[in-house]
C-alpha cells in the first residue's frame, strides 16, 4: 500500500515549506533555485491562486502530519484549448515513499468533481524519471515531446502526458 496524505489547501504558515522545496536537488529540473524574492512572490501566488480553478496545496504525510511536499493544478491555454496542469514536489526525505503518487490521486479526484477542464496535462522534463513514472503510475497517457521555455529563458524538452477526467 502507498504512503497516506491529504492535500491541504495553500496557507500563510507553508512559506517554509516553499524554502524547503528550494532547494538545488528539488529545484535542477525546473531551472534551479529561486531567489528570496521569487519566493514570496510565489507563495502569495500560491496564497491568493487564480480567478480560475484549480489551486496549491501542501502534501501532508499521514498519520505523521508533517508537510511532505506541494502539489497543484491550474487552468492552461494549450494547442487551442483550455486544459489542466499539474506539477508536484516532495521533499527528498519522503521521496520513493509513493507520497507524490497519492496526493496526485488526491489531485486528480479534486479536479474530475469541478467538471472544469476536461484533461489534466502533466509536462515533466524528459529525464526526469521519477516524475515521468508518477505519470504512468497514474493513468496518465504519454501523448509527445514538446518544447517549453521554464522558466522564462530556459529552453527545456518535456513529456506532455493527459488524463481524462471525466467523459463528455
Amino acid at each position: 500500500m502507498g504512503a497516506q496524505v491529504r492535500i491541504e489547501p495553500w496557507a500563510e504558515g507553508d512559506l517554509e515549506l516553499l524554502r524547503r522545496a528550494n532547494a538545488p536537488a528539488m529545484m535542477r529540473h525546473l531551472g534551479g533555485p529561486e531567489t528570496e524574492e521569487q519566493l514570496l512572490v510565489r507563495h502569495e501566488r500560491y496564497l491568493t491562486g487564480g480567478s480560475e480553478g484549480g489551486g496549491m496545496f501542501s502534501i501532508v504525510l499521514l498519520p505523521e502530519g508533517v508537510p511532505a511536499g506541494s502539489i497543484g493544478y491550474w487552468e492552461k491555454s494549450w494547442r487551442g484549448g483550455t486544459v489542466y496542469e499539474t506539477g508536484w514536489g516532495v521533499l527528498p526525505e519522503f521521496q520513493g515513499r509513493g507520497v507524490a503518487a497519492a496526493a496526485g490521486e488526491a489531485v486528480i479526484a479534486r479536479a474530475a468533481a469541478e467538471k472544469g477542464p476536461r484533461f489534466l496535462h502533466a509536462f515533466p522534463k524528459v529525464d526526469n524519471h521519477p516524475s515521468n513514472a508518477i505519470c504512468r503510475k497514474l493513468g496518465f497517457t504519454l501523448v509527445e515531446e514538446c518544447d517549453f521555455d521554464y522558466p522564462p529563458g530556459h529552453p527545456i524538452r518535456c513529456n506532455d502526458w493527459r488524463l481524462e477526467l471525466y467523459a463528455p
